[in-house]
């Protein structure tokens, strides 16, 4: 059964001259980076002001599948959802499009992480409430 779609990020990503490689397409190396851009608005969700004294996620793992070639000549739309929320950890399901060709999409998984201590922590429930609003339904 398709549920609702709830509300995705997006973000506008401008291709750079020094983001090509020698055949004119926008390197692999950055495809990653441009996906990290994407995860800005759920990390205001973590930190508001994305103050690094009191960053509470840590990055465990990255999966990105290369579905078409990006090309410099025209803005691409980063789109970011939630997948899952675990009990100390969040996993975001991305896409990267580009003149309605969809040529990246992969999964960002963080844990909720106390740099005091050097250990996760179980999700506040505000912060679940928040990343709810964002799941992604298939």
């Amino acid at each position: 059964a398709v549920g609702p779609q709830h509300s995705m990020f997006k973000t506008e990503i401008t291709p750079r001259v020094s983001e090509t490689d020698a055949v004119g397409h926008i390197n692999n190396n950055f495809v990653p980076v441009w996906l990290e851009a994407g995860r800005r608005k759920v990390f205001r969700i973590f930190s508001p002001n994305l103050d690094f004294d009191d960053w509470p996620i840590a990055l465990v793992n990255v999966n990105i599948n290369y579905t078409a070639q990006i090309y410099f000549h025209e803005d691409v739309i980063v789109r970011t959802w939630v997948d899952k929320i675990g009990t100390k950890s969040f996993t975001l399901y991305e896409e990267i499009w580009q003149s309605e060709n969809r040529c990246a999409d992969g999964t960002a998984t963080y844990v909720y992480f106390n740099y005091g201590t050097q250990k996760s922590e179980p999700l506040p429930a505000a912060t679940r409430l928040a990343l709810q609003e964002h799941l992604k339904y298939e």
